[in-house]
């Protein structure tokens, strides 16, 4: 995610040179065609490029605003993650009590687990997200856990069925009352909530018609603008043509960007940033000495 509002001229050009070299050689073979030949049967008409870019403003302006909407939505999502996680750790710490027919050391076990299994299911949410095979979760997650999640295609998922087993355990033995119970209870179904958010998101595939169409419009407009300053400006035609279709091509590919926000790039949520945090955060509140460091930013423009 970038984290600062002026970014570099030389960082934007390597992003979008390739558009202004597209829109370079498509307005050269414009001018040339309409100057060499088509002129001399026809002079092609103003109002195309005039209706043809008003639609196209709207078509772009549509596309980005439905992309915006999913990278929000995700950052709302991993928002949410966050304050719940706290809330999480924070009942299990002062809702949850020994109970006679538990002994402490393996009541304050299970509390622990509990925990650090939340951890866990952050790290493997994240990786099903982002594609990874790091398995940084099998870290706060024991050899049986382990051997038994791996038996899953849906590891994050399996983790919260360990963290419900545990909990109703813990409310079997009187460790927890009914009220507080159906409180953590209501915790595991947030997750299970945002779990299942954040899987839609990466699923569902925005329409690729969006993506064709508007580059298909873009060179015809680009095309069409070429030709009919031509007959007025000449030569220089090329380069007012250019410009246009470096701007739409580049406003086209800012929503291209946005459309898979928990892709490991620059403008995707930062994942890794985030479930550090939380780990971090859990780890406090337990009083732990081996506390991770943060996330860093990259030349303090993003942070992944």
């Amino acid at each position: 995610m970038l984290i600062k509002n002026n970014i570099r001229l030389h960082k934007i050009v390597s992003g979008t040179w390739k558009y202004l070299v597209y829109s370079l050689l498509t307005c050269s073979v414009a001018y040339f065609i309409n100057d060499l030949w088509l002129k001399d049967i026809f002079i092609y008409p103003s109002f195309i490029p005039t209706i043809l870019g008003t639609a196209l403003a709207f078509f772009i302006g549509f596309n980005n605003n439905q992309a915006y909407d999913r990278w929000w939505e995700a950052r709302k999502i991993w928002g949410s993650l966050v304050n719940n996680s706290r809330t999480w750790t924070r009942q299990l710490l002062y809702f949850v009590h020994p109970a006679e027919s538990i002994a402490n050391s393996q009541f304050e076990e299970k509390r622990l687990r509990l925990i650090k299994r939340h951890i866990a299911f952050l790290y493997a949410l994240k990786e099903n997200l982002r594609t990874e095979n790091k398995k940084e979760y099998e870290s706060y997650l024991s050899q049986n856990e382990i051997e038994e999640i791996n038996r899953h295609s849906n590891k994050h998922n399996a983790i919260l069925s360990f963290q419900s087993k545990d909990l109703d355990e813990l409310y079997q033995v009187n460790s927890i009352d009914g009220f507080k119970f159906m409180e953590l209870n209501k915790m595991i179904v947030t997750f299970c909530d945002d779990m299942g958010k954040s899987e839609r998101i990466k699923n569902t595939v925005f329409p690729t018609t969006y993506n064709y169409y508007s580059k298909a419009f873009i060179w015809i407009f680009i095309y069409s603008v070429t030709m009919t300053i031509g007959n007025a400006i000449g030569i220089w035609s090329i380069i007012f043509g250019t410009l246009v279709g470096y701007i739409f091509f580049t406003i086209q590919s800012i929503g291209q960007t946005l459309l898979n926000p928990f892709q490991d790039i620059r403008t995707g949520i930062p994942l890794s940033q985030i479930t550090r945090t939380i780990e971090i955060n859990l780890l406090e509140m337990l009083d732990e000495e081996n506390i991770p460091e943060p996330i860093m930013s990259v030349d303090d423009e993003y942070i992944m």
